[in-house]
């Protein structure tokens, strides 16, 4: 398999699709022009599900440098306005029966973590784990992180409250 994307985050996730056999289109810039609304900030994954569901997924990857995932302590979960404002002009495009979701995903920075019952997904001789949030609830809650750049986060708890398994979004 000819591998869609440079960033290896990218590049797990899109093998996490295919062992999960979860119909994915990976959204490149040739793809996005063939969407036909070049004005509007691409997503990476347009996800088509069992139930006829599409989803819009933006992946978002980050390192975790700690050892233990309980309580979710110590992920970074910002995203740009950009990304808030395109997927929510993509979820407008696609219509009923679309939603959107962050995909973070987290590179282990050490090899001996408590994942504390997260699904744990192995690739390149890395390991990952992959939360997801809709964005419906990330705009509930977000709030400003950094006005020069242009970042919004969620407070630890509410992303604690919001961030699920991905396969749990997906069922």
């Amino acid at each position: 398999m000819e591998d869609s994307f440079p960033n290896h985050y990218e590049r797990a996730f899109q093998n996490w699709l295919i062992d999960h056999r979860i119909e994915h289109l990976a959204i490149n810039n040739q793809n996005a022009i063939e969407l036909g609304h070049t004005g509007i900030k691409s997503f990476d994954f347009l996800l088509e599900l069992n139930c006829g569901t599409k989803i819009i997924a933006e992946v978002k990857g980050r390192r975790f440098k700690g050892t233990t995932l309980e309580n979710l302590s110590s992920l970074e979960c910002w995203v740009t306005s950009g990304d808030i404002d395109g997927l929510t002009k993509w979820v407008e495009i696609f219509g009923s029966g679309c939603r959107a979701v962050f995909v973070f995903t987290y590179k282990m920075d050490n090899i001996d973590v408590d994942f504390d019952g997260k699904e744990v997904f192995e690739f390149d001789s890395n390991k990952y784990i992959f939360l997801g949030i809709s964005l419906e609830d990330y705009c509930k809650y977000m709030k400003r992180r950094s006005p020069k750049w242009g970042t919004i986060t969620l407070p630890a708890d509410k992303f604690r409250e919001c961030a699920v398994n991905l396969i749990d979004l997906l069922v």
